[in-house]
């Protein structure tokens, strides 16, 4: 297998890349919900290394949790709680073992997108 995973968060409201934002993987297989990694964001909105690389990729269902909360607590722009947005999973599946899978999210206070980018 070649495949791996990536992800990066672009704060939409601000215009820049969603620097120090959490970022948890999980597998879901079986009924269960495992954790496979705990990663945060760089100044480029990126993780400095694949969420889910080479050596670790498998086909199946995953679940991205972005903790859009804190990161919008630590800039400014969580407004009254709760919260619109706090924990924003995206989940999708992986039935290609030799691509590479990139899942990106566009994030706001009010709204996020995704889409599978290159």
């Amino acid at each position: 297998m070649a495949g791996f995973l990536t992800t990066h968060v672009l704060d939409t409201a601000r215009g820049l890349p969603a620097e120090g934002l959490e970022i948890t993987l999980y597998r879901l297989r079986d009924g269960a919900r495992d954790l496979v990694v705990t990663m945060r964001t760089n100044d480029d909105g990126r993780t400095d290394s694949p969420i889910l690389p080479a050596e670790r990729f498998e086909t199946g269902v995953y679940e991205l949790v972005f903790a859009a909360g804190d990161y919008l607590r630590a800039t400014g722009q969580a407004g009254a709680d709760p919260l619109f947005l706090d924990e924003v999973p995206i989940r999708f599946g992986i039935s290609d073992p030799d691509s590479h899978y990139h899942v990106p999210l566009l994030l706001s206070p009010f709204s996020f997108s995704t889409y599978r980018g290159s």
